[in-house]
């Protein structure tokens, strides 16, 4: 049998996909043939990536939006067509990309706030937007990438690790409440994901914990983006609720 991931007539919109893992996920949605919109913060960096994807995969446009703000999120949705698959990429893992390592007890609310908002709001806002039309239209497809701190929590970066545990909560909730619909929810946790190409430095942390990864390389953006095009297709649609781990082994599930 051939698997063959076709999305033609579907139209996508991935946050966050200005650079890295969320570039790479527009891109291959829209190699399978679906119309894909590019979020980023940054305006030029958004319409930079949508004209490089255009000229490489199709139909891409760009819309600029912060996904923590609701209202702006609206605004985008409002004057769009219908988004048939959303991928709620943004994320905030500190400077450096990186959380900075910082005992939960040494912490206060205005150090998660960033955490929370990007990583937990900015999913709410995006999928709380996307939902009543695929619900309508009995099609749809939400996937949400978090991180394997998620799933397993780790020392020196509790609000990081919470904020993404909520967002995979979230899409637990969501879709045992959508699938009746036609519209599946999955998360996808990530480990160390090396961005800017395979000799592009990584933060001396996550050398560290590559170190004690069974695959022992970082993960690459397109590792991620061929499991959420799958995840987006037909193929795809029995598969809900579920967090996925793409770590190179480092924790893994039963």
């Amino acid at each position: 049998m051939t698997l063959v991931i076709d999305l033609s007539g579907r139209r996508a919109l991935v946050t966050g996909a200005g650079r890295g893992v969320g570039e790479a996920i527009a891109r291959d949605l829209a190699l399978a043939g679906a119309s894909v919109v590019v979020n980023d913060l940054d305006p030029e960096r958004a319409a930079a990536t949508a004209a490089r994807l255009a000229a490489e995969a199709g139909d891409v446009t760009a819309a600029a939006f912060d996904v923590t703000v609701a209202s702006a999120v609206l605004e985008v949705f409002e004057t769009l067509p219908r988004i048939d698959i959303l991928v709620n990429n943004a994320g905030n893992a500190g400077m450096d990309g990186w959380p900075g390592l910082v005992p939960f007890a040494e912490t206060s609310p205005a150090d998660w706030e960033p955490f929370l908002r990007v990583n937990l709001y900015g999913v709410m806002h995006c999928t709380r937007a996307a939902l009543p039309p695929m619900i309508e239209a009995g099609w749809g497809r939400v996937i949400t990438v978090v991180s394997d701190s998620a799933r397993t929590g780790d020392p020196l970066m509790a609000a990081y690790a919470a904020a993404k545990a909520g967002a995979a909560g979230l899409s637990r909730s969501i879709a045992r409440e959508v699938g009746q619909h036609g519209v599946t929810v999955n998360c996808i946790a990530l480990g160390t994901i090396r961005i800017g190409g395979k000799d592009a430095p990584l933060h001396p942390a996550q050398e560290k914990v590559v170190r004690r990864y069974p695959v022992s390389r970082p993960g690459l953006p397109d590792d991620v983006s061929q499991l959420v095009a799958l995840l987006a297709s037909d193929a795809g649609e029995w598969i809900t609720g579920q967090t996925i781990p793409v770590n190179g082994g480092v924790s893994t599930s039963m």
